[in-house]
């Protein structure tokens, strides 16, 4: 277990900032995660369930609701901005350091509320997990889902990933293209006697630059639909004429398309290639249906919007249990060497989620 000991009665900024200390970049979760089961393991109203560098803690209080919070313990790589710093700025305390945005903050919010909040108006289950960072088949969510089906089920669930402490319903989907391009390879003083392939990338590349986003309203929240090259392969050498260039596209399309639906749109698009579809993720639809969700963004007392990038609550989506994103820090700080975020965001998330665990639904 951890040296460590997170105080979850502390001041939840505070807190934030020994989460981010403990350095967790994707596959080094182990310490934090042994910090947190084991804060977790001192609350008396809670159950927890590790798996992996995962940790899940559930109240068993028989209400007849049970909703789903979580967020991931990992970060991206460490830019020297480790350890956090706490900073005024126009008479604001800021945390800066790896992990302050995205997403420690949020989860200093959730070990906070679910020390705390020891009569929750519904059940919850509070979902700490690990490689959310890296690709797909590592994500421990999905490692929860497959390994423990039976924890992963509630009525609606809220991830802390951040949004400015706003509700950002659903999320787009996302799909990678490779448009392969074919020619005759010859040797570049006589390019006449080939056909070359990287020059058959212009009409792709100029139709992609005049892409327009596409606006689409689902459930009354409008989604943008981007379409974008983002890298191009071709070539053996310096005096040949290529005979085969790879451009790679990503399709980012609203909750409203299915993936099947997303690759023959991107199909549609282009001629004088093949083209294959590497990789997809299901959108989410914004989930604001349902009584849950309507009494969260009563509670929270804030403004809803889309979330345009991919996220986990897809994953939720797609076991049918409505899910929106809800966490403090500014999202195009996430990842960022400069990464940081106002104190006022995570009290102001930290109020709202315990104003809606505590609300009668």
């Amino acid at each position: 277990m951890s040296s460590r000991n997170l105080n979850l009665n502390s001041d939840v900024a505070e807190l934030t900032r020994e989460l981010c200390d403990i350095e967790s970049v994707s596959g080094n979760e182990r310490e934090i995660a042994d910090a947190i089961e084991s804060a977790l393991k001192l609350v008396g109203h809670l159950s927890v369930v590790r798996d992996g560098d995962a940790v899940v803690a559930s109240t068993n209080l028989g209400r007849s609701k049970r909703v789903i919070i979580a967020g991931h313990i990992d970060t991206v790589p460490v830019a020297d901005n480790l350890p956090t710093k706490l900073m005024s700025f126009e008479r604001e305390q800021v945390i800066w350091g790896r992990g302050s945005v995205d997403m420690k903050s949020g989860v200093a919010v959730m070990l906070k509320l679910a020390a705390t909040v020891t009569e929750p108006t519904v059940d919850v289950t509070w979902v700490f997990y690990d490689n959310e960072e890296v690709e797909a088949s590592k994500n421990g969510l999905g490692r929860l889902m497959r390994n423990h089906p039976d924890l992963i089920k509630g009525g609606f669930a809220v991830l802390c990933e951040p949004t400015g402490s706003i509700v950002e319903g659903g999320c787009n989907g996302t799909l990678r293209a490779e448009l392969v391009f074919s020619g005759k390879k010859a040797h570049s003083a006589r390019s006449w006697m080939g056909e070359n392939a990287i020059h058959k990338l212009g009409s792709a590349l100029e139709f992609l630059s005049g892409y327009e986003p596409q606006e689409v309203e689902v459930d009354g929240l409008v989604y943008k639909e981007t379409l974008n090259a983002v890298l191009v392969n071709g070539g053996i050498a310096t005096n040949v004429i290529a005979d085969r260039a790879i451009l790679t596209v990503n399709y980012r399309f609203a909750p409203s398309k299915s993936q099947a639906q997303a690759g023959e749109y991107v199909k549609s698009l282009f001629t004088g290639c093949e083209i294959n579809i590497v990789d997809s993720a299901p959108g989410a639809r914004p989930g604001l249906q349902s009584p849950e969700a309507k009494a969260f963004v009563a509670a929270v007392e804030t403004s809803v919007h889309p979330k345009y990038g991919w996220t986990d609550v897809a994953r939720f989506s797609e076991l049918g249990i409505p899910a929106v994103n809800y966490g403090p820090g500014d999202p195009n700080k996430a990842h960022a060497d400069d990464e940081s975020l106002p104190a006022s965001q995570i009290y102001a998330c930290e109020s709202g989620l315990r104003n809606f665990l505590t609300s009668n639904l």
